[in-house]
């Protein structure tokens, strides 16, 4: 009985005859030889019908396929080195399930916007294709990783009460008789996890009302974010090196068919795989600006060419470690060395791509964390269960978020983050 296989198991069907259900991206003709670009969802390649080795219904029903087509066929594998999959299929048979003009999508050029409001059907397309199987084996890795080191996925809630690092730009909604918002991050729900059971991670949707337009930002977006408990920063960025290092890793051992469709060069990502990644001092940041003739005082946050410039001098992710106290979130630990800055880092991605995570020790002292959040100007009564952690068995911890759809643009080397999520979400888009 003829095996029903996926293209990208071809390499293990060589010279036999096998089964298939496919879409048609591409055809074309010379004369007595069909060749149609093919795919499934796993990979493309090319289906060949010659009209010398199949029935004129087969041949006929082949030339009468239109972009989008689905169909069955039956063929045998043979090797193509010349394609960037290696495969292609010798068609003996094929049945159409749907076959209708007009699909939108030609193969030429189409601006983004067109493209985005058919964002339901550029899905299918090489290049988000190639995309989301990268987004796939990355979160895979990321739960794989942490599931090694010991943590548990612990899930926070999307309707928050109140502002985890007291911003303005959240999504207000009503809330049967009182207000909410949606949660732009599940790190002080994480801290309750990590107190718990020690080390967890939260991985989901978080969402950012801001009026931003840049390539860096979405409205909606995933973040990874553990927390530890018994963990110091230094033990934390060593977590984050590893981290990295390994997700990396999991890319270029198995993602080389795909990095190829994005012109990827996979050299580039290789120096992450080793680690060894440089701890700059926001001061020695500062003054490598400076020294670059950037227009950067002491005190400020740094906007994305800031980060583009610093990280552009190294080959692999930077951390920029000990920030101001004044540009960061209340709920950091300071530095006993110097109480201006906070025991904080935040990872800048090379090749220009800038923070991709963040994260620091959190001050596990009740009088501490209150004064502090005091002094941000917060409602004590919205942090009571916060502050409770701080009572009740406090211990030293430390935690990082990891923006996903930052880490996928650095790692498919994207112009703009939309292309990280199946639906982006900005300022002007909501729809499909």
């Amino acid at each position: 009985m003829t095996e029903l296989i996926s293209i990208k198991d071809c390499s293990k069907h060589v010279d036999e005859k096998v089964k298939m259900h496919v879409w048609l991206t591409d055809k074309r003709s010379s004369g007595k030889i069909i060749f149609l670009q093919l795919r499934d969802g796993t990979a493309f390649f090319q289906g060949v019908v010659r009209k010398n080795d199949v029935s004129e219904d087969v041949f006929e029903a082949a030339k009468s396929l239109h972009q989008e087509a689905s169909f069955y066929l039956t063929g045998t594998i043979h090797k193509d080195e010349r394609s960037h999959f290696g495969y292609e299929i010798q068609i003996s048979d094929l049945k159409i399930v749907t076959n209708n003009e007009g699909y939108p999508i030609g193969n030429k050029e189409h601006g983004i916007d067109f493209l985005l409001d058919h964002r339901h059907l550029w899905l299918r397309s090489r290049r988000p294709f190639a995309i989301m199987q990268i987004r796939n084996v990355l979160f895979k890795a990321t739960v794989d990783f942490f599931e090694n080191e010991g943590f548990i996925k612990f899930d926070a809630p999307i309707f928050m009460h109140s502002a985890p690092e007291g911003t303005t730009q959240l999504f207000h909604t009503e809330y049967f008789d009182t207000d909410a918002y949606l949660s732009q991050s599940g790190q002080l729900y994480g801290e309750v996890g990590a107190e718990a059971y020690g080390k967890i991670f939260t991985f989901g949707p978080t969402f950012r009302a801001e009026e931003s337009k840049t390539r860096r930002h979405l409205t909606e977006f995933w973040m990874m974010e553990p927390e530890m408990a018994w963990m110091h920063q230094d033990e934390s960025l060593d977590l984050q090196e590893r981290f990295l290092a390994y997700i990396t890793k999991q890319v270029l051992d198995k993602c080389q068919y795909e990095l190829s469709l994005l012109d990827r060069d996979p050299k580039k990502l290789e120096p992450t795989t080793e680690g060894h990644f440089q701890r700059l001092s926001y001061d020695d940041a500062v003054k490598m600006l400076q020294d670059g003739g950037r227009d950067f005082k002491w005190g400020d946050d740094f906007g994305a060419p800031d980060e583009a410039y610093i990280s552009e001098q190294y080959d692999r992710p930077v951390f920029v470690v000990n920030y101001p106290t004044t540009i960061k979130p209340f709920y950091m630990k300071k530095n006993p060395g110097n109480p201006k800055e906070y025991l904080c880092a935040d990872v800048l991605a090379p090749e220009g791509y800038g923070e991709v995570m963040g994260g620091s020790e959190r001050e596990s002292d009740y009088d501490t964390i209150k004064a502090q959040l005091d002094e941000a100007g917060l409602n004590e009564k919205d942090y009571s269960w916060y502050l409770d952690l701080r009572k009740y068995g406090s211990v030293p911890h430390s935690g990082f978020g990891m923006g996903f759809e930052r880490v996928i643009a650095w790692i498919c080397k994207l112009d703009h983050i939309r292309e990280a999520i199946p639906f982006p979400r900005m300022i002007n888009r909501l729809e499909p």
